[in-house]
């Protein structure tokens, strides 16, 4: 069993823990909550010996166990993310103001069982490296959904310069209908003139003809 001791605290206040083992962990353990306190979130390892203390602080919640140092840092650190995943969700809010050792008849069964499977079970290892594989595929989309909203941006000023240009269309082709209809009524009205000095024209020939402007000699 490479993990051998978990607790999980509210500042210096222990609300679980579980041992595998007869060591002086949670004396170590106390002294480091106490080293840490009113420090920031973090992830930190210790060394003692042939064992090392890795430690999980996020929104004051503290998660650390004591694992053999052949262990490394992935396996510990992907233990004490499950822990602190697995008890907010069990333990919501009342987190906040548990008593010393509020969740320990419970919850140390789980740390129990927790550490069985990471100690001992490869498939501990692999859903870690699954995790981490995951992670990078999120960083990539990230990147693409960040790519994408840049060409969003782009479009959008496309639209807005498509919309501009359609505008400044309509407005072209009611000016040009309107120069039509312009150029349309001239020329009806050049036409009515051209006809009327048509007939003036051809009223005074014949009346030339026909002595008089009455027309009296053509008429009679």
């Amino acid at each position: 069993m490479t993990i051998v001791y978990t607790l999980v605290a509210r500042g210096s206040v222990v609300l679980a823990e579980f041992s595998g083992v007869q060591t002086n962990a949670s004396a170590i353990a106390r002294q480091i909550l106490e080293k840490m306190a009113g420090d920031s979130d973090m992830n930190v390892s210790y060394s003692q010996d042939r064992y090392i203390f890795h430690v999980k602080r996020n929104d004051g919640l503290t998660v650390l166990c004591m694992a053999a140092d052949v262990s490394g840092r992935r396996i510990p650190f992907a233990f004490l993310e499950d822990i602190h995943q697995r008890f907010v969700r069990t333990y919501g809010r009342a987190v906040l103001s548990a008593p010393a050792y509020g969740m320990n008849d419970e919850f140390s069964r789980v740390l129990s069982q927790q550490m069985e499977y990471y100690s001992n079970d490869p498939n501990a290892d692999k859903i870690n490296r699954l995790k981490g594989v995951m992670s990078q595929v999120r960083t990539v989309m990230i990147q693409n959904i960040d790519e994408v909203l840049e060409r969003g941006d782009r479009l959008e000023i496309l639209v807005d310069k498509t919309a501009t240009m359609h505008n400044k269309t309509l407005r072209f082709k009611k000016q040009s209908r309107r120069y039509r209809n312009a150029i349309w009524w001239r020329n009806v009205k050049l036409m009515f003139a051209l006809i009327f000095l048509l007939l003036v024209l051809v009223y005074v020939v014949v009346a030339f003809a026909c002595n008089g402007l009455t027309l009296h000699s053509c008429l009679a």
